[in-house]
């Protein structure tokens, strides 16, 4: 059975980045991250893959108008969360804070081989509230934003009566021409059952344009590790354009100018695989958004990521990306 994707344009030709106009907010959690520095010695940051990716959006492009929607508490670690996110030039008008709860932990446990394990302490985040916690003034604007970004751990996260609240607050931006994009990064853990998770990563390939999703995705909640397969699963949906990743594969993209494949950027200097695929994700909408094409694009996002493995934890020195971005040269 086909599923039409409900967001059609006039002219399905337009290539869909170009009718983004007005800031990109990327929906989901902050948390406070530990990563151990020695034995006894921790380092503290704060990562979650939407924030991730509009860091190294921002990074990359700092002309674009960023906003990071959650929700906060009123503890200090909140206020210290603000402040990164105005030290790294991104915006909170979509960020309410509540006194009730605050936010979430983790931390990172990585093997010799660059890989990540994580233990949690997010039960009860204020995240789990950013429909709800949002003012009538702050729910309206966000009908005036250019592109709203989500993933499957944004959906995840939210209390059972949040989530309908953000389907509702979903269809009403799309009604209003806001440009859709989602990431399925399905994360078993978080949900009570991949029938659950199922049902609400399809509903969400049903009302984006744009899907960023990987194969590891679908072979976890489908037993599906065939690209072909997953290609076709997605297609379905009718999104504007697809960005298939495959891990050290290739990148597959597929929107109305055909198939593109596109080799990622190799290294095998690996620290830390934390957040190569948020990064992938913020350097590839920023390089869209900003009238790249999507081979040029996810070149660009291809070599961030394999860049911001390099070093531990998710967000890379700012000082050592900003370096790498000047020396990477984007085509005019």
């Amino acid at each position: 059975m086909s599923h039409q994707n409900e967001n059609t344009s006039d002219n399905p030709s337009v290539d869909i980045f170009t009718k983004v106009s007005g800031p990109l907010v990327f929906a989901g959690e902050c948390m406070l991250e530990l990563v151990n520095k020695s034995e006894s010695e921790l380092g503290k940051s704060f990562a979650g893959d939407l924030y991730n990716s509009c860091v190294y959006l921002k990074r990359a492009f700092p002309k674009l108008d960023i906003e990071f929607m959650s929700c906060l508490g009123m503890d200090r670690l909140s206020s210290e969360l603000v402040s990164r996110l105005s030290n790294e030039s991104i915006g909170t008008q979509f960020l309410p804070k509540i006194a009730s709860h605050h936010i979430g932990s983790y931390m990172v446990i990585t093997d010799d081989f660059g890989e990540r394990s994580f233990i949690y302490w997010r039960g009860d985040s204020a995240a789990k509230r950013m429909v709800s916690a949002l003012s009538s003034e702050q729910s309206l604007a966000l009908n005036e934003t250019g592109m709203f970004f989500f993933s499957g751990i944004s959906l995840a996260i939210l209390l059972d009566e949040e989530r309908s609240l953000f389907w509702q607050k979903l269809e009403e931006m799309q009604q209003a021409g806001v440009v859709i994009a989602f990431d399925p990064n399905y994360r078993p853990q978080l949900w009570r059952s991949a029938d659950i998770a199922k049902l609400n990563i399809e509903k969400a390939f049903q009302i984006a344009d744009v899907l960023l999703p990987g194969v590891d995705d679908f072979d976890k909640l489908y037993g599906m590790d065939d690209v072909e397969q997953c290609i076709e699963l997605c297609m379905q949906y009718s999104p504007k354009e697809l960005v298939m990743k495959q891990g050290e594969k290739n990148v597959i993209i597929i929107n109305e100018g055909g198939r593109e494949v596109v080799p990622i950027v190799p290294n095998d200097n690996v620290v830390d695989t934390t957040s190569a695929g948020d990064a992938f994700n913020g350097v590839y909408i920023g390089a869209r958004v900003s009238g790249f094409d999507p081979k040029t694009s996810a070149l660009a996002a291809s070599a961030a990521a394999s860049k911001v493995i390099e070093t531990p934890g998710a967000i890379m020195p700012k000082d050592l990306f900003e370096n790498f971005w000047q020396s990477y040269k984007l085509p005019v």
